[in-house]
């Protein structure tokens, strides 16, 4: 009762130019006053993006801690304009042929109208992304290719996108559907088998690389399993949210999932940097010049391992890792977080894209230039914020 007190004061504050006590409202708040995540891109058009999706299940998530109306009504608004009364998706940049695994993200968001609703359009909706799954090319192992263009390849990124939307679909409308669960499970495994940093290797971190092409023909794939040459912050911290995040929707044996992320969290806090708390660009180069402190695998990584502790997945009894992702997130607030005149937060350092369209080599990631309030970080620093407020 007190936190959603809270939570409820501090959007309020945000109405009269003060600074809110919860930095999620904050966070939240301001990206609804500049119209992100809306089902609109920066030109006007309609567009499926997995950021807004991100956006719009930290909007929920708070909706259900607040009661803020807004929150649901944005959702809402934000998914009306890239489905049709038909349920027809009607972004301008999706094609369900594209089989790109990236728009899949909005998915939960149709999934969570459709059970507050009942409307008929975002169980239509959802169903042309099952389409496109059931569809999805995929490698020889069976791993789905991350996008069409991208010639049996599977991302980090994509697991995220697309299998939580999968297994949501599942555990609605097939739940007797063992074939299916199994899929999730293997695209899980098979991305975990194919990237990992085995030891030995250089800078080894223990981490996932950022993705590996199964057919071995892209410029920058390993001779062993095909994996890019980094380890790239953003691409872990999807991955790291996709288990948490699984775990918490999975009906049945959730031991693959936990055993990854068992695995990974503590190295994860590792490999942050110690003085700082925060985590490297590529974090295969620690200190490299040229590499910096990235803004949304931190926020990334801090919601999952607060996220982790708090439903017993992951075991803490010696405070490690609560104490890695707190150390973080007050770093975080000290420097990526700018108060506004107008009562609103900027959010900085937030790498604008990472893909393996390229080399993927320390000098790609290194080039690409950060963006203001960039939506991937920013959504994901409302969800690690709504996680650091539950402490």
């Amino acid at each position: 009762m007190l936190l959603s007190v809270i939570y409820t004061l501090s959007s309020l504050l945000l109405a009269t130019q003060a600074r809110p006590q919860s930095y999620a409202v904050w966070a939240a708040d301001s990206a609804i006053a500049r119209g992100q995540g809306n089902g609109l891109a920066s030109d006007g058009d309609t567009t499926v993006s997995y950021e807004h999706g991100e956006l719009q299940w930290g909007l929920h998530l708070l909706y259900d801690i607040t009661g803020n109306q807004s929150y649901y009504d944005y959702i809402l608004a934000g998914a009306n304009r890239i489905v049709d009364s038909s349920g027809k998706i009607i972004g301008d940049d999706y094609s369900l042929s594209d089989y790109s695994q990236d728009p899949v993200r909005t998915g939960p968001t149709f999934a969570y109208l459709y059970e507050k609703t009942g409307a008929a359009k975002w169980k239509t909706a959802m169903d042309t992304f099952h389409t496109q799954l059931m569809g999805q090319p995929r490698t020889a192992e069976g791993q789905f290719w991350h996008k069409l263009r991208y010639f049996n390849q599977g991302w980090l990124d994509g697991i995220y996108m697309g299998e939580i939307f999968y297994a949501t679909y599942i555990n609605e409308f097939q739940p007797t559907n063992q074939t299916a669960y199994a899929d999730i499970v293997h695209q899980f495994e098979l991305m975990y088998a194919n990237t990992l940093q085995e030891e030995g290797a250089t800078n080894y971190t223990g981490l996932l690389y950022h993705g590996y092409d199964y057919s071995h023909t892209a410029v920058w794939a390993s001779d062993d399993r095909g994996h890019s040459p980094e380890v790239w912050d953003r691409a872990v911290g999807w991955y790291m949210m996709a288990l948490v995040d699984m775990i918490e929707l999975w009906p049945g044996d959730t031991s693959v999932f936990l055993e990854q992320l068992r695995t990974l969290a503590p190295r994860v806090v590792d490999a942050a940097d110690p003085e700082s708390g925060v985590w490297w660009l590529v974090m295969t180069q620690p200190g490299r010049t040229g590499n910096y402190f990235e803004s949304s695998a931190a926020v990334m990584f801090v919601y999952s391992l607060l996220k982790g502790v708090r439903l017993g997945y992951l075991d803490d009894s010696d405070g490690s890792l609560v104490a890695g992702a707190t150390k973080a997130y007050a770093y975080i607030v000290d420097n990526w977080v700018v108060e506004n005149s107008d009562g609103t937060m900027n959010w900085l350092n937030t790498v604008s894209v990472g893909s393996l369209s390229g080399n993927g080599t320390f000098e790609y990631y290194v080039s690409v230039s950060t963006a203001l309030n960039d939506l991937k970080g920013l959504a994901a620093f409302l969800l690690a914020s709504i996680e650091y407020e539950k402490l």
